[in-house]
């Protein structure tokens, strides 16, 4: 064989394994989880601008960076949203060191009812370091279709007394700010930690 033909074939064949073992390398690790469902490709989200407890922009800047566990609920819920809340104190202080690297965020699907001043006082209760956001139902629509999760209204017997229906998913952000996955019921505090430990050790 020419020795110029031989030397082809070795290119052709190195570049291919290197090609291979490129695509190994870049391949997303596979990780499985207990409590509810990894994405296969993370999502990106639409834009959105939320405030904050402080009264304060949060929009997907806020984001990046870190994981973000996101539960949707309201400050006036009798039992879901406390419940959660507790369960993800309890979550965090399983994850000891791991926790820097989480945030979590209560999003208020009752903008009329859950200002910057009642969500603070809220979310901190449970815990100093949660943070806590609304918006206007169009800028809350947006988000929910991207989020994947669902709300609505549920009159009461007066104007002031509706509840809401929500969703009852934790849903994960990955700290390129994109849809990671979802942590569904019932939820478990050992399980959860695990969980989130393995995939913050991995991410």
């Amino acid at each position: 064989m020419p020795r110029n033909v031989l030397f082809g074939l070795i290119a052709a064949v190195a570049a291919a394994l290197g090609l291979a073992v490129g695509a190994m390398l870049l391949q997303p690790k596979s990780i499985n989880i207990a409590s509810g469902t990894l994405l296969q490709t993370p999502r990106a989200l639409p834009a959105f601008s939320l405030t904050d407890q402080d009264g304060q922009v949060f929009d997907n800047a806020r984001l990046n960076g870190h994981w973000t566990l996101v539960f949707a609920g309201f400050t006036y819920c009798p039992d879901i949203c406390p419940g959660t809340l507790t369960l993800l104190k309890a979550v965090k202080a399983k994850l000891g060191p791991e926790a820097a690297k989480l945030q979590v965020l209560f999003l208020s699907v009752d903008p009329a009812r859950d200002t910057p001043e009642r969500l603070k006082t809220y979310v901190q209760f449970f815990d100093p370091g949660f943070l806590a956001a609304t918006a206007p139902d169009a800028e809350l629509e947006k988000l929910a279709r991207g989020m994947s999760f669902v709300y609505a209204k549920v009159p009461g017997a007066t104007p002031d007394s509706y509840t809401m229906d929500h969703s009852t998913a934790l849903m994960l952000v990955n700290p390129q700010g994109q849809l990671a996955g979802f942590f569904t019921a019932p939820l478990k505090a050992e399980s959860l930690s695990a969980d989130l430990k393995t995939i913050l050790g991995n991410g």
